[in-house]
C-alpha cells in the first residue's frame, strides 16, 4: 500500500478556519481521523483573527516557532463577489498577497513537511477555452472585475511553485471552482453568486415579494462545487500528490504540474442556476434581470481530469447541495 504524504500525528494549521471553506477543512480532518490527541500526537490548529493576524509577520513568525505545524492549509484570503472586487482592488490584492506571502515564506523558515495553497478559478484568463486545462494560466487576459484577486493567487501559486523547485519545499496548489455550502457569505453586495440568490429568494419568499431581481443577464455559465467535497479533495491532494513522485499529474511537456484544478467539470447557466434555487423556495413571482450589473466572465468550467485520474471525484450533486444548503441557511434565518 502506498505510503500517505501525511500522517495522524501531524499538527496541522488551517489558515482561514472561521470561513467556509476552512471550518469545512477542519471538519473533514477530524472526520478522517486526524488532529486525534488522544490517541496520536496530532493537532489541528485554528486560531481566530483576533488570535493569529496573518498580515502581522512577526506575529505569525512567532506563533509558528511556539506551535511547530508540520502541515500548512492556506484558506485565508480576502473574498467577495464582482461587486467587492471591482469597488475594492486594492484591498484584494494588498491584503491577499501579504497574508499569503507571511504564510508561505515562514511555513518554508520553519521547514514545515507540507504546504497547500488553495487558489481560485479566476486565475485563467477571461476568454479562455473551454474546458480549462492547468496550462491555460496566463495565457491570456483577465477578467477585469475581479483581477486584483487574480493576480494575488497567482502568485501564490507562482511562489510555492518556486520554493519548490529552487529549494524542494513540498507546497502545492489547488485551484477550485466556484464553492457554496454551509458558512458561505450572504451579504446583499459583496457576497458570490450562489449564496446572493438563495438570500434573494429567501427574502423574496418570506416578505411575499412580486418581483426579485437578479444580476446580469443570465448568460453565462457557471460551474459549483460544494466545500466539503473540496474539504476532502484538499486532504486527498495532501495525502496522495508529491510533485516530485514519477506517477504525479504532468503537463503537454511531461513537465510536473504544481496546481491542479479541482471541481465537478460540470457547469450550469446562471439563468437555469436561479430556477432551481426559485424553485426550492417554491418562489412563483417575477424574476427581472439587471443588465446594468456586469457579467463577469461568459464561462469558465474546469478540466478536472489530473486529479481525477489520482482517484479524487466529488459526491455532492449541485441539486443536492443547493437543497442543504437552502436548508441551513432557512433555519439559521427563522
Amino acid at each position: 500500500m502506498k505510503k500517505k504524504e501525511i500522517n495522524l500525528n501531524d499538527k496541522f494549521l488551517v489558515a482561514g478556519a472561521g470561513g467556509m471553506v476552512g471550518s469545512a477543512i477542519c471538519k473533514a480532518l477530524k472526520e478522517q481521523g486526524y488532529g486525534n490527541e488522544k490517541d496520536h500526537d496530532g493537532k489541528i490548529f485554528s486560531p481566530k483573527k483576533n488570535e493569529l493576524n496573518y498580515l502581522d509577520y512577526e506575529a505569525t513568525c512567532k506563533w509558528f516557532e511556539i506551535n511547530k505545524p508540520t502541515v500548512v492549509i492556506i484558506a485565508a484570503a480576502k473574498v467577495g463577489g464582482i461587486l467587492a472586487n471591482k469597488n475594492f482592488p486594492t484591498e484584494f490584492l494588498l491584503d491577499n498577497l501579504t497574508i499569503q506571502n507571511n504564510l508561505i515564506s515562514i511555513s518554508y523558515k520553519f521547514k514545515v513537511k507540507k504546504l497547500l495553497f488553495l487558489g481560485s478559478s479566476c486565475i485563467y484568463p477571461k476568454l479562455c477555452q473551454q474546458p480549462i486545462k492547468e496550462e491555460y494560466l496566463m495565457s491570456g487576459g483577465l477578467e477585469p472585475t475581479n483581477e486584483s484577486y487574480a493576480v494575488a493567487k497567482i502568485t501564490g501559486i507562482k511562489l510555492c511553485e518556486a520554493l519548490n523547485k529552487q529549494y524542494n519545499f513540498n507546497s502545492i496548489s489547488l485551484m477550485p471552482t466556484n464553492l457554496y455550502g454551509p458558512g458561505d457569505n450572504y451579504h446583499p453586495t459583496n457576497s458570490h453568486v450562489l449564496p446572493s440568490l438563495i438570500r434573494k429568494f429567501h427574502e423574496a419568499k418570506k416578505n411575499s415579494l412580486k418581483k426579485v431581481v437578479v444580476w446580469g443577464s443570465g448568460k453565462p455559465y457557471r460551474e459549483f462545487l460544494h466545500v466539503d467535497d473540496l474539504a476532502k479533495g484538499c486532504i486527498f491532494a495532501l495525502e496522495n500528490w508529491n510533485t516530485r513522485n514519477i506517477t504525479a499529474p504532468k503537463d503537454k511537456d511531461g513537465k510536473p504540474l504544481y496546481w491542479l484544478n479541482i471541481g465537478t467539470g460540470i457547469d450550469i447557466s446562471i439563468k437555469d442556476l436561479v430556477q432551481k434555487i426559485a424553485k426550492e423556495f417554491i418562489y412563483e413571482g417575477q424574476i427581472v434581470w439587471d443588465q446594468t450589473k456586469p457579467d463577469g466572465t461568459p464561462r469558465k468550467r474546469l478540466d478536472i481530469s489530473k486529479i481525477y485520474s489520482m482517484g479524487w471525484e466529488p459526491k455532492i450533486s449541485l441539486e443536492e447541495g443547493i437543497k442543504k444548503t437552502v436548508s441551513d441557511y432557512i433555519f439559521l434565518n427563522k
